[in-house]
């Protein structure tokens, strides 16, 4: 391995043979293989059939049932993991150690504990394996665009902003028994849904200072939230409204700017390109300049693949990726205050939840009416929680 990462093809397992593998993730590294980054040498599920099925489709020419032995046996550079978040901290850290950099399906980890155990097991080199999230909204044209006009200060000071996904899930989606528990499915939706805006409006805006949250449990019978809001200040002094839901039947995803000197709006669903940007110059902005704003360039839509060719590039050019280390936790840090700011009543701070407080263990926080009624719930090593990542998914889901 070269000082700066390894070569390409990065030689690359998939892990997990479900909907979101062969609705984004396999697409996304065949379409890199035909361009010589990367080569998919290895498949692992807990189901056999699966995982066959998945590598005769690829034309995979390793397929296990056993993480352990695919590490050692194949040593790929690159692990991407398509599993559910309750066994994200176990896979990313048996893949570490392996020596493989991990790509890792959101929700990261279920608590700001296992992703900080994830990445004590990081060397710190840059050029080195890291575990990095599947945050790809970051990553399309419109928002690389957007990012850049704010960091140079164009728009003015940020001063409000809303932050909007408002999606539908029926009794039927809640019916698959790992939905809707802290332990498998890692939390509601502002973990499993809305963790792609939330993500993007932190990204855009900068660091956040406070929240307050509220959630609620209104229609559908689950240990999570089906539906959550929050008040978030940043830390130069901008207001942000956040909203998840799976109660929406007019479903969108949004995201609003106000800045000083022009308001920038998304509004798409599950992905968006260049035209699904608006931005509105406030007066006395001159036609030239709103002209330039609104000249997005070449459009490269918000996806897995988006991602996935940043990544191998920071990989190659031995760097770290947006998506790893502080800059992944600091989304799940957000996700954490906003359900400890719920279920208290109070107000919470950045860095305010570390060891010893029951929020950076578990997103409940052991609350009185959300968290388990029972350690049944809590997966085992052979989890059905696992099993779900061989249920095909529907395509919104592997688009999200």
């Amino acid at each position: 391995m070269s000082p700066q990462g390894p070569k390409t093809p990065l030689r690359t397992a998939v892990v997990g043979a479900g909907g979101i593998a062969r609705g984004s993730h396999l697409p996304a590294l065949r379409t890199l293989a035909e361009e010589g980054e990367t080569e998919i040498v290895a498949a692992v599920d807990v189901s056999d059939a699966a995982v066959r099925s998945v590598a005769e489709e690829f034309a995979i020419p390793y397929a296990s049932t056993d993480l352990d032995a695919m590490l050692a046996e194949v040593r790929p550079d690159l692990v991407v993991l398509c599993t559910p978040p309750a066994v994200h901290r176990e896979q990313s850290v048996a893949a570490l150690k392996a020596g493989a950099w991990v790509w890792c399906e959101k929700p990261p980890c279920p608590s700001l504990a296992d992703y900080d155990a994830v990445e004590a097991v990081e060397s710190g080199d840059d050029s080195a394996p890291y575990a990095s999230i599947v945050f790809q909204h970051r990553f399309g044209s419109g928002a690389r665009h957007v990012r850049r006009l704010l960091r140079e200060g164009a728009f003015g000071r940020q001063l409000v902003a809303h932050c909007q996904t408002t999606w539908y899930r029926d009794t039927a989606y809640y019916a698959v028994p790992w939905r809707g528990r802290w332990a498998t499915e890692g939390g509601g939706p502002a973990m499993g849904h809305g963790i792609h805006q939330t993500d993007l409006l932190l990204d855009l805006m900068g660091p956040w200072s406070e929240v307050r949250g509220m959630a609620a449990r209104l229609v559908h019978d689950v240990e999570t939230e089906d539906v959550s809001t929050a008040q978030v200040r940043f830390a130069d002094g901008a207001v942000a409204t956040v909203v998840n839901s799976v109660l929406s039947p007019d479903e969108v995803s949004r995201i609003r700017i106000d800045c000083e000197r022009a308001t920038i709006e998304l509004t798409h669903l599950y992905g968006y390109g260049n035209a699904d940007w608006r931005i509105t110059p406030a007066p006395g902005v001159s036609d030239e300049e709103a002209a330039a704003w609104r000249d997005f360039g070449t459009d490269e839509p918000s996806s897995h693949l988006a991602q996935l060719r940043a990544l191998v590039a920071d990989i190659k050019a031995g760097r770290r990726h947006p998506t790893s280390g502080e800059g992944g936790r600091r989304t799940l840090e957000f996700i954490t205050a906003l359900y400890k700011s719920a279920f208290t009543d109070a107000t919470v701070r950045a860095g305010d939840i570390g060891p010893g407080d029951p929020y950076y263990t578990a997103l409940h926080g052991d609350a009185p009416g959300w968290a388990p009624a029972a350690a049944e719930n809590a997966p085992t090593e052979n989890a059905p929680a696992e099993d779900a990542l061989t249920e095909a998914a529907p395509t919104e889901e592997a688009q999200a």
